[in-house]
Formats: structure tokens, sequence, C-alpha cells
């Protein structure tokens, strides 16, 4: 049936009204297959509403109610010098803070070794934009050669030759820095990669050889000959190694024949790393799913990852290109045996937040229902697909689903989680604790009771993670009434920021999260500057983390090298005795006090909050384009999500409050960064400027509103603004009218 055709009037399943479209993409794509009949969905999506919708409403208020008592308590002891026991004792009375439970260890069971055992990179990506999907869940396995070449990982030969075609000088710096790693990582015995000239091949008896070729006529192998796991031939002549460090694979791809090849003194084509070993299908923050119309988007593209049948085509340099899923990958073992390794990513699904509620499913009299119930439902039950049906495409080898929940505050919080997942399991008849869960770290209250929250999901957690941006809005929100927080770039070096990162690493250390559970770090923000990445990004294994946030297949490349350079289990192993976070660390202000800044200090902070949120509004308003790299203040592309959005919001919402800026500077900055924003998008043919008319411009609103109204939105969250702007901008573009 085509869309099209599709009544646009709810339709009335038991206690619920569905919006059609979706309606029928549950009845006629996700459910067949799965066992799981449509009513009965729609029967079980009522009950868990009936079941569970209070309490999510009940833990709502209970935010509310602390953010108050928050307000209060600032507002008496205003400014970085309170007391700092009296402080923790006030968190504790009211509830913020809770007694840590005794010592324990998760649990968790049938973990893929992706997330229980592997350490590497972590791709994050909008699950509605089908082409980025697909190429996320294909950067399991990324070229070097090509993530050296074409970004700034290492410097430009000045002698370089620019030209639209390939550079052999440039190609030159590529191989001797994969060399250089070759040798570091996977070293040959009495000799660099470099010494190479070809390789020799020998299979006697079932057994296979191979051994490096140096100039000399010597033959040489690795160091370690465990490495070795498997190759490729053809005929007599070798065609892939297949390597393994620290838990991750490198393939050395040969052909001499290939131009890459002939330049190389071996014969090195291309020398591929394992990448991205987990990716996140977000759902959330880097999405603009504001009806039944986007939600179905969403779903359709997760349930064809999880079929496997998720292809696009698009137009690059004017040709078509039909982009899907990569096969599994087989090399011959030494035994002369087949050795498989999966050709995608791990794939984890990130659920919108407890605070989303929708419109593309309500009860009977009309009342949205929380969007999370609906993700939970849809999600798992595409997911079966995968479970029940595994074939060339399969994610879980361990019979599991992963789902990342988002702004979760507090063990309750988590605990409503949990139980939301056990009704879910229990209605889409899948065995108890199939449904992992990913726990954000990336709110205050979550902070301080972190080992309290991952107790509430011992059985079923997989992932912990620290997120600076969405961290920080939460914190400049809950401390909004203590005073003018210090410029935005300064918070990154404030006190309580090491300490969360640390206090997350020690929570998944002293829970037992290795070889059961992924401990996360977040995003580079800067796709464009790999070089600065692969000196900041490496402080994340180092900090003994086991995965971190790339944004991109390339990004993802090079920092696998990370993963390579740092042994993150004996890093965990170091790090499981040292003496844990103090919480005053965690809960110390980073407030301007009787600091005074300059004019131009304070000029400098605003121009750049509010041309990174006009930069990102007007995209998510206008076009629905809920991630994308928005060049920021100096140009610089920066890849952008809601995270990004309410850190600044929530910075100008602050010092506004607290008159370190006034309303008419606000409007004054905005209105000329409107101006900066529409030159920046001249480019692009879909773009409506906003600087020659701001009050016709919805985007130019939406972003006015979340500063204006940031004080008083809860927890400082800007999905709600976004949404309502969107729809309103949807509606008249429907009727066929610009705004």
């Amino acid at each position: 049936m085509k869309s099209a055709d599709i009544a646009t009037q709810p339709i009335a399943i038991g206690g619920l009204l569905v919006d059609p479209h979706l309606e029928a993409l549950i009845r006629d794509e996700v459910a067949p297959g799965t066992g799981v009949g449509s009513d009965h969905f729609w029967s079980c999506l009522e009950q868990i509403v009936r079941d569970l919708q209070l309490d999510n409403r009940r833990l709502l208020q209970r935010r509310d109610e602390l953010q108050q008592q928050l307000d209060r308590w600032h507002q008496q002891h205003p400014g970085n010098d309170f007391d700092p026991a009296e402080y923790e004792s006030f968190l504790r009375e009211i509830g913020f803070l809770v007694d840590e439970p005794e010592p324990f260890e998760i649990s968790t069971e049938n973990v893929d070794p992706e997330i229980a055992e592997i350490a590497g990179p972590q791709l994050v990506v909008p699950v509605d934009n089908s082409r980025y999907a697909i190429n996320a869940a294909n950067a399991r396995w990324g070229s070097l050669f090509d993530a050296l070449y074409g970004t700034d990982a290492i410097a430009r030969d000045q002698q370089a030759v620019t030209s639209d075609g390939y550079d052999p000088v440039r190609g030159g710096q590529v191989i001797a820095y994969a060399n250089s790693f070759l040798d570091r990582h996977v070293p040959l015995r009495a000799a660099k990669w470099s010494d190479l000239v070809g390789f020799r091949y020998e299979s006697e008896e079932g057994r296979h050889r191979w051994f490096g070729v140096t100039s000399d006529d010597r033959a040489v192998s690795l160091v370690d000959a465990d490495q070795w796991v498997g190759f490729r031939v053809s005929g007599t002549q070798l065609t892939s190694l297949l390597l393994r460090h620290n838990g991750l694979h490198i393939e050395i791809q040969i052909d001499s024949q290939h131009f890459i090849g002939r330049q190389h003194q071996a014969g090195i084509k291309d020398v591929v790393l394992e990448a991205a070993v987990t990716t996140i299908q977000d759902c959330e923050d880097s999405v603009a799913a504001v009806d039944a119309e986007d939600k179905v988007r969403v779903y359709r593209n997760w349930l064809g990852l999880m079929k496997g049948d998720l292809r696009t085509v698009f137009s690059k340099g004017g040709r078509e290109i039909q982009r899907e899923l990569n096969e599994d990958l087989e090399w011959i073992s030494p035994r002369g045996d087949t050795t498989g390794l999966p050709g995608r990513s791990l794939l984890l699904v990130r659920n919108v937040g407890m605070h989303m509620m929708t419109d593309a499913v309500t009860t009977a009299d009309g009342e949205s229902i929380p969007e999370g119930f609906l993700d939970a439902m849809v999600t798992s039950l595409a997911a079966i697909h995968d479970l029940k049906n595994p074939g060339r495409f399969q994610n879980s080898r361990r019979g599991s689903i992963y789902i990342v929940k988002p702004k979760q505050h507090g063990p309750e919080e988590v605990a409503l989680t949990c139980r939301l997942f056990d009704r879910v399991e229990k209605a889409l008849s899948l065995p108890p604790r199939t449904i992992k869960l990913g726990i954000m770290d990336e709110e205050r209250r979550t902070t301080v009771n972190l080992r309290a929250c991952i107790y509430q999901a011992a059985d079923r957690v997989v992932f912990i993670n620290t997120g600076f941006l969405d961290r920080t809005g939460d914190e400049i929100h809950s401390m909004m009434e203590a005073g003018p927080f210090v410029p935005k770039p300064e918070i990154k070096h404030a006190a309580w920021l090491a300490a969360y990162e640390d206090n997350n690493v020690d929570a998944g250390l002293l829970t037992g999260f290795p070889g059961k559970a992924q401990i996360g770090k977040g995003m580079w923000a800067m796709p464009d500057r790999m070089a600065a990445m692969m000196e900041a990004k490496v402080g994340h294994p180092r900090a003994g983390a086991s995965t971190a946030w790339v944004p991109s297949p390339s990004a993802a490349v090079l920092h696998a090298m990370h993963y390579h350079e740092v042994d993150v289990r004996q890093r965990q192993q170091e790090f499981a005795g040292r003496q844990r976070v103090a919480l005053g660390q965690l809960l110390a202000p980073c407030l301007l006090g009787d600091r005074q800044l300059a004019d131009e200090e304070i000029q400098k902070e605003l121009e750049n909050n509010i041309q990174g949120i006009l930069g990102y509004v007007v995209r998510w308003i206008d076009q629905g384009i809920g991630c994308s790299k928005v060049p920021d203040i100096h140009n610089v592309g920066l890849m952008e999500d809601r995270a990004t959005l309410r850190i600044s919001s929530q910075h100008v919402a602050n010092w506004l409050h607290h008159g370190v800026v006034t309303q008419d500077q606000v409007n004054d900055v905005f209105r000329h960064m409107a101006a900066v924003v529409d030159t920046q998008n001249k480019g692009d043919r879909h773009y409506h400027p906003m600087a020659s008319e701001p009050e016709g411009s919805l985007a130019f609103e939406a972003a006015v509103a979340l500063v204006l109204e940031g004080r008083d939105e809860p927890n400082g969250y800007t999905e709600p603004i976004l949404t309502r702007y969107r729809l309103k901008k949807k509606r008249m573009q429907a009727a066929g009218f610009d705004d």
C-alpha cells in the first residue's frame, strides 16, 4: 500500500489512537516474520502505557521538584564559597544524592565480544539518514591509506603535487607513515616493513607459511608469530595478510599491479584497519524526528539494518551510487581452515529520553504517550528479525538487543527503564535480559550516583560513557541560581569535569565492566581536524576507556590506531586500585564569582555561542537536519547535535539571568550573527536566510526562544522548543507556504 493511499486520521486500536502510517509500518513491514502479531503489539503497548506512564510522569515531576529546591538553596548560598559539607548534606536530604550500594559486580550475560572484549572506536550516526546509517555500519573496516591521504592527520609535504588525480608525493608520505605504524605494532624480525621488496608464500602438506623478502633477499617473519591469523592467495601469490594486535585486526592487501601497490616497494596496495567496532544508530540527539512521518523513517531504516536489506541510492560526482551493507569477510587460517570476521559494526540503537512525548500514538482521549515507550517496543520488535532469522547480515551473534538510553537522572529513572525493558521482553516473547542497556552518564544526578545507577541495571547494563556537552548543559541548569558561569572554553578545564571523566571509569572498573561491558568517552566534534584528534583522543584509551565516539568512518580508522598504541585492558588493571574521585570534586562549582570580565571577552563569548545556536537551529527547523557539520564563528566545521545546542543556549541563558549580558545585547548579537550564518550557508540552495527579516523566520524565533526560555525549560533541554517550531514549519511547508 502506498503512503499516499493511507488515510490521515488516526486509527483506533484498543485504547490507543495510532497514526495510520505508523500502523501500516508495524502491520506490513516490522511485525511479519517476528512471530508477534500487529494487534498483540499494540495491545501490549497500551498496557505498558497504562501501567508505567504515571511512573514516568512522577519521575519527571521529581526532576522539577529537585530543581526548585536547588534553585532556592543556591539563591540563599550564591557563588563559589558555600560550605561543601553543608551542600552535600542538603543534596542528601532532598534525595539528589542517594546512598551507595554495597560492593557488587554486574552480571550481564550474552554480550557480543565487540562490547565485552574488544576496545576500539564507536561511531554515532543519525539513523534517519539511510546513507549515513549504512556507511557507519560498514565502517567496521577502513583503509588507513585513504584516511591518511585524505585528511590532515599527517602534514602535507611542501613539495607535494597538487592535482585532481593521485599525488605520488603525498602517497609516499602515507606509505611511510603506515610502514612506521606496522613496525610499532606488528614488527618483523630483523627488518622493518620499509625494507621489504615483496612476499613469499609456501604451502606444504597443509602447512602454510609466508615471509617478507628484503632487498638483500632475506626472508623475514613476524617477531610474534601468533599475530598472524589469516591470509588470502591467488594461485601462489599472497594477496592478503590478516594480523591481530590488542584484539583488533590489521589487513595488509598486496597487489603490485595496483597503482598504489606499484609505488609501494613491497607491492602493498593498502593497510586496512578494523575500526568502528560498534556503532550507535541514533533515534535521539542527532535526528529531527517530530511527528509520525519522521518516526516512520527512523524505524524503517533501523528495520532495514536489522533485516540486512537497507539500501540507498545517491548521486556523487555525476554518477549514481548504490550503497548497501557489507558482507562478512573470510580468510584462510594458518592451519588451512576458514576464518571469518564480521564485515560490519555491531549496532546499538539509542532511543529517546523519558521526557519526550509523541503524538504518533496517543491515548483514546488524545494524550501523547512517552516516546521512549514507543521507541523501545518498535526498535526491539525490528531487532527480532536479526535474532530469529540470522542470515548474511547478522548483527548480534549472542542473541542480544542493545538499546542506549539517554538523559536518565539517577537510579530511580534507570530502574524505570529496566521495568520498561522487562515489559517489552514479555510483550515480544523475548527471553529475560535480551535487551541490554547502555547508560549515558550525561546528567549531574546520574554522575554523582553512578554506581547506584549501574546497580539498578546490574544484569543488563553493557555501556556507560561520558558526554561533556550534555553534562555541562545540566551542570549549568542545575546551578543556574548559583551565579554566572565562567566562559564556555574554560569549563573544559574545570575541576569537576576532570573528576567526572575519572569517576565514570572508576565506576565501571569497580562494578566489573572489563570483559562484560564498555566504558566510553565522548565525541571529537571537529571532523576536519584529524591531526588535532590524533594528539588529543589518544587520551581516551589512556584514561581506561574501552571505546570513544568519533564523527566519521575516516576518524574511526585514525582513532583505531590509538587502541594499538594503548593496551586498554592493561590500563584498566593499572587504575583498578587507585583512589576514587571525592564527591566534593564532582560537586565543585566553576562560577565567575568576583571575577570581572572585560567587555571584549563578554562580546566574544556571546557571539561564539549565538552563532553556534543559529547555525544549528536553522538547519533543524527549516530542513529537519538533526546533525550536520556546522561552521563555527571561525569557519571551523563542528559536528553539531542537540547536545552542543544545549550547552550554548544554557550558557547564554545563565549570563542573561545574572546580568552579565542584557537582553538588548543578546538581541543585537542574534541579529548580527544571523547575517554571519546566512553568509556561511549561501551555497546551500535549500537554505532560507534569516537576517533580512528575522521576525519572519521560524528558525530565528526558535533560536532566540532557546535562550530566553532556557532558564525555565526543564533541565535546559532543547527538544521541546525545537519540536514546537519544526512542527509549525512542517505545517507551513505542507500548506505551500514559506516562513
